[in-house]
Order: structure tokens, then sequence, then C-alpha cells
């Protein structure tokens, strides 16, 4: 289901090959992202959402961006044994039209947001 496979960080990239076929779908995560870049985003006014422990088998019809707050996830392409992990701390990407599963073993709080056709992006404080 997912051919190239990209991990970002601000000073390295991982990238993987995985058995199927669904090209340039990747998961971007990027590490610890500073305190800026995460106002410019606006993500306190992002709905939250939480999980705990478990797999949850999940298929993105949207893209979405989410940043954890707490958690640790690894998530499992479909059909592949290939997988990225992610935690706490961290601005992570999902394309939509990804499916996975997520393997979480720290119990996730996390904002997200799902991209609209709409790019405008908010740059007030406020909500």
């Amino acid at each position: 289901m997912y051919q190239l496979l990209t991990l970002s960080s601000h000073s390295s990239q991982f990238s993987s090959m995985a058995a199927e076929s669904n090209s340039n779908l990747r998961i971007t995560i990027e590490r610890n992202p500073p305190q800026p870049r995460l106002a410019e985003l606006n993500i306190k006014c992002w709905p939250k959402w939480g999980c705990s422990p478990g797999k949850y088998q999940l298929k993105f019809d949207a893209e979405e961006t989410c940043y954890l707050v707490k958690g640790k996830v690894k998530a499992y392409l479909k059909g592949s044994s290939e997988f990225v992990e992610f935690g706490a701390g961290d601005l992570v990407t999902i394309p939509k039209g990804l499916s996975c599963t997520w393997d979480v073993s720290v119990a996730v709080d996390k904002y997200y947001k799902f991209e609209s056709n709409s790019s405008s992006t908010s740059s007030s404080s406020s909500c």
C-alpha cells in the first residue's frame, strides 16, 4: 500500500521501501519543533484527541497534521512490516489515502487538524 516512507527531523532523514506500490505516500515527522513553529501553526486551537494503549487500524481520508503532547506510537504500513515511530513532542503529517495500524504503547494525547481545501492559515493567537 506504500512505496516510500520518509521520516524527517531537523538533522536526519530515514527512507525505506515497503512491499506494496502506492507511490509517494509518506509519514513526515518533525522531531521537537521549536516553540515559534508551534505558535505559527496555532496548534493550541486545534481539536484534541487521545487514546489508551492498544492497536488501531486507521485509514486517512484527508491529510492530518498532529502534535503529540504525550504518548508513543509505532505506525505500521498496511500490508507491510515497515513502521515509523513517533511520540511526545513530535509534529507528524500523515498523507491522505494512507492506511496503517497504530500500535500505541503509551497513551496518546494530541492536537490535530485535517487539511481542508482552503489553504488559509490563521496567524492570530486566539482561537
